[in-house]
């Protein structure tokens, strides 16, 4: 046995036992998480114009502190980019995590000294947990991929500032730095297929054994790879055990994942963003994502269809139900403050609190009063493909919006692997899952509001080649899956027919 998989299963084993003693006293750690924000957040510029005193309770908190998302908090993170102290939280952000908005251009996600160890424990503890639980240490002496954003930060206010993922590739332990894939050099590359190609030769010939990312830049790394040798992912990496994704749903990718490896493996989920890192899977035999309640951060919950209501119902962890769609709304020790980050959620256990991530509030379809969500299109699609033996690369929807009762329907657009050899019988199969999955759209349909949807193929890599002519073509990158316009279906357009 190598050394670093020698002693990884001891530190596996009790950090595991930790893992287990949180989750078991969740609501007791949020309640003192809680405290503790309040108490900092009270000497702060924000805990000021909100006259937060350090003995809230929530009740005074809601009271108090409005739901806001970037756009409403930009003012106090401008303050910050001035060069201001103790505006969110005490002094000034250690780090400035810097990520794209769909409405507010450019965000900056303050990261402070004390909610960095969130971004790094939590993605720590998902390697861990899987390694106690299947006893897999092997992986730990191969070579890993931890793609990142670029790793050179520039500075805002004096902070220093840069993608999330090359923040973190900053405080890659030592232990791991030896194994770490891609090098420094190629992360730092800012063109998306010129730092690709570079991670295939970087990789092609080393012993890989940890792949991780999103979905489909893995599927895009694959695909170059097996270009570029001629042969599946597990003959060029016979020790790759392990597949480390998130950022989006893995079920659309899976079964083309497998298939240009060459095999089944196991896989860990996480749920990371820039506020925060959220949940991780603990369990390879147990649904969803082990809720992150002992890091820093306390969770609020608003039923999804209320999250743009003037007054919201706001529920702590201790009032959550399972089966409910909820908002998720954070305040951490970075300085966020009832912050909306946009996902929703739902809870499958409370015993412990597990969960799935069903989409974005945003990304949905209600041209119509449908209120159809990414959890449902996603399910909608993937059912029947398993059905007919469908593979799918990529899909979007749009509403079509025509003149007349009757006429208008959702629009899918859908990149096949393998296409089905009927499409008309396929797309009544999809519209049948998702009249049985969404009631709003069932009744359109039945009342003739709504045509059953329409399905128009895209070109073989035709996704990848809208996102290139976007500039948007790269690791962390994704297309949304719904939208309430044509924007996007109108640029793919030019991908079909």
């Amino acid at each position: 046995m190598k050394f670093k998989s020698f002693l990884a299963k001891p530190f596996a084993s009790y950090i595991n036992r930790q893992i287990k003693k949180d989750a078991a006293n969740a609501l007791d750690d949020q309640q003192k998480i809680f405290q503790e924000l309040v108490k900092t957040g009270a000497k702060t510029v924000f805990g000021d114009d909100h006259k937060m005193a350090a003995g809230f309770g929530y009740d005074e908190f809601r009271q108090a502190v409005p739901i806001r998302d970037y756009e409403q908090f930009k003012p106090y993170i401008e303050q910050i980019k001035q060069g201001k102290h103790n505006v969110l939280w005490k002094g000034q952000p250690l780090y400035l995590a810097k990520t794209s908005g769909t409405t507010s251009g450019v965000k900056y996600i303050p990261i402070s000294k004390d909610s960095i160890s969130n971004h790094l424990n939590t993605a720590r503890n998902a390697l861990l947990s899987y390694m106690a639980e299947t006893g897999n240490t092997k992986f730990a002496d191969g070579k890993m991929i931890f793609l990142s954003g670029s790793p050179e930060l520039e500075r805002v206010g004096g902070i220093p500032t840069g993608r999330l993922s090359g923040i973190v590739n900053h405080h890659i332990p030592k232990y791991l730095r030896a194994n770490q894939l891609p090098t420094y050099e190629t992360n730092c590359i800012d063109e998306w297929e010129t730092k690709l190609d570079q991670i295939v030769a970087e990789t092609m010939n080393q012993d890989m054994t940890l792949i991780s990312g999103i979905p489909p830049w893995m599927q895009m790394y694959f695909d170059r790879l097996i270009e570029k040798t001629g042969k599946p992912v597990s003959e060029l990496f016979p020790n790759f055990t392990v597949l480390v994704h998130g950022g989006v749903n893995f079920e659309p990718y899976k079964k083309r994942l497998f298939a240009s490896i060459g095999k089944t493996l196991d896989t860990i989920e996480t749920f990371p963003a820039s506020e925060g890192f959220f949940a991780f899977q603990d369990s390879q035999s147990a649904e969803g994502l082990l809720l992150n309640t002992n890091s820093g951060i306390f969770f609020e919950f608003v039923p999804a269809g209320e999250i743009f209501t003037e007054n919201p119902t706001r529920l702590s962890l201790k009032d959550v139900k399972t089966g409910e769609n909820y908002a998720m709304i954070v305040n951490s020790n970075a300085g966020l403050w009832s912050y909306n980050i946009g996902d929703t959620i739902k809870f499958i256990s409370t015993n412990p609190y597990r969960i799935v991530v069903t989409g974005r509030i945003k990304h949905f379809i209600s041209a119509f009063g449908e209120h159809v969500i990414g959890e449902e299109v996603e399910y909608s699609l993937m059912k029947a493909a398993d059905e007919e033996g469908v593979r799918i690369t990529e899909f979007t929807v749009a509403p079509m919006i025509e003149q007349g009762q009757g006429r208008s329907y959702h629009e899918w657009f859908v990149e096949f692997e393998k296409a089905p050899e009927n499409m008309a019988g396929f797309s009544e199969r999809v519209d049948k899952n998702l009249r049985e999955k969404n009631i709003y759209y069932n009744d359109l349909i039945t009342g003739n509001i709504l045509q059953p949807l329409h399905i128009k193929a895209v070109h073989k890599n035709g996704f990848i080649d809208y996102m290139k002519s976007i500039g948007k073509l790269g690791g962390q990158n994704k297309v949304p899956r719904l939208s309430n316009d044509r924007k996007i279906v109108e640029d793919l357009e030019k991908w079909t027919g």
